[in-house]
């Protein structure tokens, strides 16, 4: 009678058992598999908090360049300038400050004695403020320092980024637009 014509109660037990080899080749391939699967699914995950923090940031900027070109564009006149802050005198009369601080990383603003935070975590931000639109396209005229309220065209730059899980893996791309105080 051959091994596979026995019955399974009859095979001896060196017959079932499996060999010391066999259990470390099963172990080995199976915590392959499972390093494998554990990759994947950490990668995975590491990818869509990327995304939705970028998705954040991008969220932030957006909302941030809609208030920050309302109140341009409606402004009266710019009464003060520094590159990482903004001084405008509002349609209503009423002073409101567009500000960047280095040390928080937050860029505000400021309007009847209410702060917003507009964005946080900002690596860098930088106005520049021109007299008027470029007449041949290319050519900016810029404000000279004694006559800050001439200007009529303010330019914004930045650049945010946010860290995940300890490191800084995504950074929005610079932000950067140009607008008209119409008034």
């Amino acid at each position: 009678m051959t091994f596979a014509s026995q019955p399974a109660f009859a095979r001896t037990r060196n017959q079932l058992a499996m060999t010391l080899l066999e259990m470390l080749m099963a172990v080995s391939i199976g915590g392959l598999v499972l390093a494998a699967i554990s990759f994947l699914f950490l990668n995975t995950l590491r990818s869509f908090a990327a995304i939705g923090n970028y998705t954040d940031l991008d969220n932030a900027s957006r909302n941030a360049l809609d208030v920050l070109s309302r109140d341009v564009r409606q402004a009266q006149v710019m009464t003060s300038f520094t590159t990482n802050q903004i001084t405008l005198l509002s349609n209503d009369s009423n002073t409101l400050i567009y500000a960047f601080s280095p040390i928080t990383h937050r860029f505000t603003r400021q309007y009847r004695g209410s702060t917003t935070v507009l964005l946080e975590q900002c690596e860098y931000l930088r106005f520049a403020i021109y007299q008027r639109n470029p007449s041949n396209g290319w050519t900016w005229y810029p404000v000279k320092s004694n006559l800050i309220s001439t200007a009529k065209l303010i330019d914004v730059s930045w650049k945010c980024s946010r860290q995940i899980l300890g490191e800084k893996v995504n950074t929005e791309s610079v932000q950067t637009a140009k607008f008209v105080i119409r008034n």
